[in-house]
């Protein structure tokens, strides 16, 4: 509603409001017109944001860890909570039961069916030869009858040859070996039948750093079939381990008499044919293992209404607030659409209260703000965000909402001022208490920051200062979270009780957060400005710094006009700094606003010299005014060109408002009058300035200051009475003239303004003592 109230119409000035109308047509007429449209647009959009960032269709979730709950907490519904470490101890079992997976080698599972030929092509190949020498590689290399690097003299070769001969003598005549050979592999086919089924891995592929498999452990075999291979034990796949008299072959050799006679050289041979016929398959055992972590079940525990979830006089820890997460989540489910609307629509109405308090003071004390879109948009784009902010910090483990709060309310105090950074301190506070779950000790704790942070603001004129803002909101933060705990604590023992000290810790934390705040608004301060279009102290002081291009080129194009700059310099900082007002922004202010008599400053009578003749002489009165008000033009493309700030550039358009080029319009007057025709009349707007009229009580000052410093060099006598009157004389015209109707300036601040630049412009004009004229020698 703060939107639609009309400005207080000045005494002796008509109203924009016809006489009649109702309130209703007031309404409808500003809606109609655009900028309010927008402005009112703008700001619905925004609330339906926040709304919606909130989490407003929620109650908040207020347990924070570490929280002390000395009475308790039952639990207000049945609900069931997954266990996540008893859940993730199951999914631990049901992986490490995943036995891994084998698959075949074609190679390994070849050479296993081919077991028993192999064998016999050996045994007919032994009783066949005549000579040890005669036997192929082969044979010798499946009996192991292969030393390395062999000598006709090597004992190894003598013991091979009497193996050879032993097992030729046991075999028989070449001629009658046949059919024991015949009936050796008929049993040994027997014998080798369960390596068929099962295959054989290598000892070294089961101790892989990837796999680490025991030989009690179980595992998968992969087969042809769509049926799930039967689990078996490393152990059953290991020829060693086979082999050993308790292993499943070696303890059946008695079971085959052919066999039982060459068992040495039988085992042996079949250590030196085997190949592995089974690998390790990692792909299948990480899907394997993959699926059997899904699929466990979540282990879940069950409450009933009722139940003690955290005992009294405890501390939330980690298993408390997720039980709590779990009650949380089991009473929202329960919450219908129609309950949620409700809520919503309750959040809409309180951010609709808090920035209709607000809106009413911008468009009452800060119209630049209310009234400029871009402004209003920065505005309220940087508060949703910092709410936000403040609200996604406050959670586990980060505690830090007060840090977007006290940078934004810091801002505003440097952009604006400090009632509007404390008045939307207080709202933010507001909101992000009340969407967090928070209490009045964290409501309070948090405006107390703020008003730490935003009193010491009025100026700032050096980085540091931030620095010891931050440093004192901190010290604020900490000494009221502890009197708070103090007042709402009954046995103060209790307090400091806490193993951990986290009530302490929590303050010192929070304190920690304030004064990293004073350094991120010290860090980004260019930034800000840029952004809010505004200037510190600090800019300032670099502006005001005569080597600056600007004032140089003025200086050397135009002394008169430069001289002129600082006088006025010097008295609008002093009637400033009376009213309260931004001294030190109206003296750089006043250095920049003339600079743009620098492009023709011949023609402006503070550049020259004496007996020069002015070039108005020979320009009719119409165009020596368009030079003179020229100027401003003039002056606010060069500042745009030297990028100097948008509150510089305000003064140089606005130094002058609207007023009237007076000289050169009674000129023209006279000349229309000394017609005899009065072919044309005079226009008086085609000799005012463009305008606009000041903004601001600073650019009001230096309209004052600017007429009465020129003025005054233009007495003969400056004496204080005359001084007084010339002031007094070019306030009351500024004002009859509407030049203040856009600022604040009040009729009380004006008076002290007129009291401090006649005081200003006596000192500069005191008398002096006429010293005696010096003999010469």
């Amino acid at each position: 509603m703060s939107f639609f109230f009309s400005r207080r119409v000045r005494p002796g000035r008509l109203s924009v409001h016809k006489v009649g109308t109702s309130w209703s047509g007031r309404l409808t007429e500003r809606l109609s017109q655009t900028d309010v449209a927008l402005r009112l647009a703008i700001c619905f959009v925004v609330l339906a944001g926040l709304v919606i960032a909130l989490q407003s269709w929620q109650a908040p979730f207020p347990h924070r860890l570490g929280d002390d709950v000395p009475n308790g907490m039952l639990a207000r519904v049945d609900f069931t909570r997954v266990n996540q470490d008893k859940t993730e101890l199951a999914r631990i079992d049901r992986i490490n039961r995943e036995p891994p997976v084998f698959r075949k080698i074609p190679a390994g599972v070849e050479r296993l069916e081919n077991l028993g030929t192999d064998l016999r092509r050996h045994l007919l190949e032994v009783v066949e030869v005549s000579r040890f020498e005669e036997l192929s590689a082969e044979c010798r290399a499946a009996f192991g009858w292969i030393a390395s690097g062999p000598t006709p003299l090597d004992p190894r070769t003598t013991a091979f040859e009497e193996e050879w001969k032993s097992l030729r003598s046991a075999l028989g005549p070449a001629n009658l070996a046949e059919r024991p050979i015949n009936e050796l592999y008929g049993e040994f086919s027997q014998f080798v039948a369960p390596l068929l089924q099962v295959g054989i891995v290598d000892l070294a592929e089961l101790s892989r750093p990837r796999q680490k498999i025991r030989l009690d452990d179980e595992i998968s075999i992969l087969s042809d079939s769509t049926e799930d291979p039967p689990k078996r034990f490393a152990s059953d796949v290991v020829l060693d381990e086979l082999l050993k008299a308790t292993g499943s072959l070696g303890s059946q050799w008695k079971s085959f008499p052919l066999l039982t006679p060459l068992q040495p050289i039988l085992e042996k041979w079949l250590r030196n044919r085997i190949i592995p016929s089974l690998e390790f398959d990692l792909a299948t055992t990480n899907q394997r293992i993959t699926l059997a972590n899904l699929s466990t079940p979540p282990v879940k525990d069950t409450y009933k209404r009722g139940t003690l979830l955290v005992p009294p006089g405890s501390k939330i820890t980690e298993e408390y607030l997720d039980v709590l997460h779990a009650q949380y989540d089991e009473l929202e489910s329960r919450v219908g659409i129609g309950e949620r609307i409700v809520r919503m629509v309750t959040v809409l109405l309180l951010l609709i209260v808090l920035s209709g308090l607000i809106g009413c003071y911008l468009v009452r004390n800060e119209r630049r703000l209310a009234t400029n879109v871009s402004r209003l948009a920065v505005y309220l784009f940087a508060v949703t965000l910092s709410v936000v902010l403040s609200r996604l910090l406050s959670f586990d483990h980060w505690r830090a909402e007060v840090v977007p709060l006290l940078c934004t309310v810091m801002v505003l105090a440097i952009a604006y001022n400090q009632v509007l950074a404390a008045l939307t301190g207080f709202a933010m506070s507001l909101v992000v208490t009340l969407s967090i779950g928070g209490d009045v000790s964290g409501f309070v704790v948090l405006m107390s920051a703020i008003a730490a942070s935003v009193v010491p603001l009025n100026q700032v004129s050096n980085r540091m200062k931030l620095v010891k803002v931050g440093f004192g909101a901190a010290l604020t933060y900490l000494f009221i979270t502890l009197g708070t705990g103090i007042i709402e604590t009954q046995q103060l023992g209790q307090l400091w009780a806490d193993a951990d000290h986290r009530f302490l810790l929590n303050g010192l934390r929070g304190a920690g957060w304030c004064f990293l705040s004073g350094f991120l608004v010290s860090g980004s301060l260019p930034f800000v400005e840029n952004l809010f279009g505004v200037v510190t102290d600090i800019s300032l002081l670099e502006l005001s710094d005569v080597s600056h291009p600007l004032l140089q080129e003025l200086i050397q194009r135009a002394p008169g006009t430069y001289s002129h700059s600082n006088g006025v310099a010097t008295i609008a900082e002093t009637a400033a700094d009376a009213i309260g007002a931004n001294g030190l922004l109206c003296r750089v202010g006043a250095y920049y606003h003339d600079i743009g008599k620098m492009m023709k400053p011949h023609y402006f009578v503070e550049n020259m010299t004496a007996g020069q003749t002015s070039r108005h002489e020979s320009l009719n009165p119409a165009m020596s005014a368009l030079v003179i008000i020229g100027h401003v033009k003039d002056g606010v493309e060069l500042a745009h060109q030297h990028n100097l700030p948008e509150p510089l550039i305000d003064f140089i358009e606005q130094h002058h408002g609207t007023t009237l080029v007076e000289y050169f319009f009674h000129a023209a007057t006279k000349q229309a009058e000394m017609q005899p025709d009065h072919r044309y009349d005079v226009q008086e707007s085609a000799y005012r300035y463009p305008g606009p009229r000041p903004q601001s009580r600073e650019a009001a000052v230096l309209m004052i200051a600017d007429a009465v410093e020129g003025a005054s060099r233009t007495l003969a006598e400056p004496t204080p009475k005359r001084l007084e009157t010339l002031v007094h004389e070019i306030a009351m015209k500024r004002l009859l003239d509407g030049q203040f109707d856009e600022s604040s300036l009040t009729l009380s601040e004006l008076a002290v303004i007129e009291d401090s630049l006649t005081k200003s412009l006596i000192g500069i004009h005191h008398g002096r003592i006429k010293y005696p004229e010096q003999k010469t020698a």
